[in-house]
């Protein structure tokens, strides 16, 4: 029987260039923790010059806690160096949009970012004094292209 103290807490997968697939992970996990709503709608901020009784400031207290929360499972999953690129990291709301700007594109520029790669891959031939290693390497950085953009699990056709 499984106890509470061997039992592995969830957690965030890291990011690993795969957008949208660490996205719809990110969201479902953040989701089942109840904490979806400060990502989508940030937290939730008094009208400037209003002063809040204890029981208002309460609530708010609440989502800041949370938001802490949800930076820190965030912070666990992106790397060192992708926060350095991000902008705003004041809060998580903050940190999901800069992530979804910089990495998940349109999806029109996506497209002719394949077709572009597509083409290239179709046109690849070894080049005179190449060899086959340097061929090799070439071939793959370009479908290593076109597996990020997540599209190769058809072929390049499909």
């Amino acid at each position: 029987m499984a106890t509470e103290s061997n039992f592995v807490q969830p957690a965030i997968s890291e990011f690993d260039g795969h957008y949208d697939h660490w996205s719809m992970l990110t969201e479902n996990f953040l989701r089942s923790k109840e904490y979806w709503g400060l990502v989508e709608n940030g937290i939730p901020v008094a009208e400037e010059g209003i002063k809040l009784t204890e029981a208002q400031q309460k609530p708010i207290a609440e989502q800041k806690l949370k938001d802490l929360k949800v930076k820190d499972y965030l912070f666990q999953a992106i790397d060192r160096n992708i926060m350095k690129i991000i902008l705003n990291k004041d809060a998580a709301k903050d940190i999901w949009d800069s992530m979804k700007q910089k990495y998940q594109g349109s999806t029109r520029v996506r497209g002719a970012q394949i077709q572009a790669l597509g083409k290239e891959f179709e046109i690849l031939q070894m080049k005179e004094g190449e060899s086959v290693y340097e061929y090799f390497a070439r071939t793959l950085a370009i479908t290593n292209k076109i597996k990020i953009q997540g599209e190769f699990e058809g072929g390049l056709d499909g």
